[in-house]
């Protein structure tokens, strides 16, 4: 499918100061399934499909898209866990799968279901352990370490064996591992997951200030569009190993025609809210939900309901990534028929 972001600024081979590019790149895998007894048919799998795109040096770009659409491989590619099997591919001018050892001392990884701490380690024996495997000067690693152990609330869990923090508290345990050696890129594969409310503000808010101080590039991935409404002005949409759209996130609600949903509890039970763009899809007693336009401001609707009624609470929800995919692929359908 073509990317539907036709700006050529985010085009491969466009931007002169690229950090990373990829040309059309490919990861196809061999795969065997059992078909009877000592049969097994092998198949390929395309998880990626020719994807191209630059990402400039010092720019925060989320990577989304649903289950299996390619996000991890593509990750997996860029730090030279995996090997291409067609395309070219750089990161600091550096092929990831020929010197991976040398781009490990400018990239930091975190994979929201995987650690890089070790196990069985307190967490501070897991900092010491990357402070000499990156040879970090000694006065480097301990600024570094106050200042992420200070940012990311780490201090009373330094002690702790890393088998023993909960998913939250090993997540932020792992961003503040994978910066201590100062990377020039940093690659975010759900690094808000199981975090509570108030941790998430404060990874996102931590983000934000090491891009904004250090000019640390950043590729994330994630299913929280939070997360990317809050660090991110560039979005690229991956399904299926194929980039859908390349560009700013509100320009992906307008392509997908997703809508968000403004839910109301009022004082008592009443009529249904009338606040154009947006319409009621729901009513539960005093409850009402409102879907409006993503690409709409929340806030504007937000004032016109505390001003016009009987307001107790409210709450946006975002559209997931899947349903924002599949409206795509239905805008995309209608108008190859017509």
């Amino acid at each position: 499918m073509a990317d539907t972001n036709t700006d050529p600024s985010t085009q491969a081979g466009a931007d002169t100061d690229a950090f990373i590019e990829l040309d059309g790149v490919e990861k196809v895998f061999d795969v065997r399934k059992k078909t009877g007894f000592l049969k097994r048919e092998r198949r390929q799998v395309r998880a990626v499909d020719s994807i191209s795109f630059t990402v400039p040096r010092g720019e925060m770009v989320g990577y989304i898209g649903p289950n299996g659409a390619g996000k991890s491989t593509t990750i997996k590619m860029l730090t030279g866990i995996l090997t291409p099997s067609g395309g070219r591919l750089r990161v600091a001018g550096i092929d990831p799968s020929r010197e991976r050892t040398r781009l490990a001392h400018r990239i930091g990884v975190v994979f929201g279901q995987r650690t890089t701490l070790w196990w069985d380690l307190p967490l501070l024996d897991s900092y010491k352990l990357m402070h000499r495997m990156y040879r970090i000067p000694d006065a480097r690693y301990r600024e570094n370490l106050d200042r992420l152990v200070e940012l990311l609330d780490l201090s009373a869990l330094l002690d702790v064996p890393v088998r023993q923090l909960s998913l939250g508290q090993r997540m932020r345990g792992d961003i503040a591992a994978a910066l201590l050696h100062d990377p020039e890129v940093l690659y975010l594969d759900e690094p808000t997951i199981g975090l509570d409310v108030i941790s998430k503000a404060r990874v996102r808010e931590f983000l934000r200030e090491l891009n904004a101080e250090r000019g640390t590039t950043v590729l994330l991935t994630t299913h929280d569009l939070q997360d990317i409404e809050q660090l991110c002005s560039r979005v690229m949409v991956i399904d299926h190993g194929r980039l859908m759209y390349d560009g700013p996130l509100a320009g992906l609600h307008e392509v997908g025609d997703s809508e968000r949903v403004l839910v109301v509890d009022l004082e008592r039970e009443l009529p249904p809210i009338e606040v154009p763009p947006a319409r009621v899809v729901k009513v539960e007693g005093p409850r009402q939900w409102l879907a409006f336009p993503a690409a709409e401001s929340a806030a504007v609707l937000v004032a016109r309901v505390a001003a016009e009624y009987p307001l107790v609470d409210l709450s946006v929800r975002e559209p997931d990534i899947e349903t924002v995919i599949a409206k795509m692929y239905a805008e995309q359908a209608e108008r190859a028929i017509s």
